[in-house]
């Protein structure tokens, strides 16, 4: 839990200094229209955080074996329109947002972290491994296509 807590501060702070470096074109390409500007994928990241913040909470309080639900990426990204909103805003979601998250991991009773959620396709997996799997997609976009120079990545 310490690493994921660390590897989340660590995004927090780096991020913002990440996207402040570069430029608007840069921030708002499209590769091709199936694919996310970097812009979109930091709001989807906020998505992602946004989802998984009720996701964290009710897993602790839920009949066992909490469903998860999942949600329509795509429309997610285009209604809220991340593509024209300001950097500056969708920064300081992001920074938000994941804040909360940490907030909500350290505040975890031990004992919860062994609580199951049905993931879909028959596989449950303990709240521990729901935790661990929000870093490794949030580091799955910023390091496979936020930080990287050529913009041939997949949208999700």
């Amino acid at each position: 839990m310490e690493n994921v807590i660390y590897g989340i501060n660590h995004w927090i702070q780096s991020l913002p200094k990440e996207y402040n470096l570069m430029s608007e074109p840069e921030l708002s390409n499209r590769p091709s229209p199936n694919k996310w500007s970097k812009k979109e994928i930091l709001g989807h990241l906020c998505d992602s955080a946004i989802n998984n913040i009720e996701r964290f909470i009710k897993i602790q309080y839920v009949e066992q074996p909490y469903v998860i639900q999942s949600y329509n990426q795509e429309q997610w990204v285009i209604v809220q329109n991340y593509q024209e909103r300001p950097l500056d805003e969708i920064i300081t979601l992001f920074q938000t947002l994941n804040t909360q998250v940490i907030n909500i991991f350290i505040n975890i009773p031990a004992e919860k972290l062994s609580y199951l959620c049905d993931i879909g396709n028959n596989q449950q997996k303990p709240l521990e491994w729901l935790i661990q799997d929000y870093l490794e997609h949030m580091e799955h976009h910023i390091n496979n296509q936020i930080l990287i120079k050529n913009n041939n990545y997949i949208s999700y």
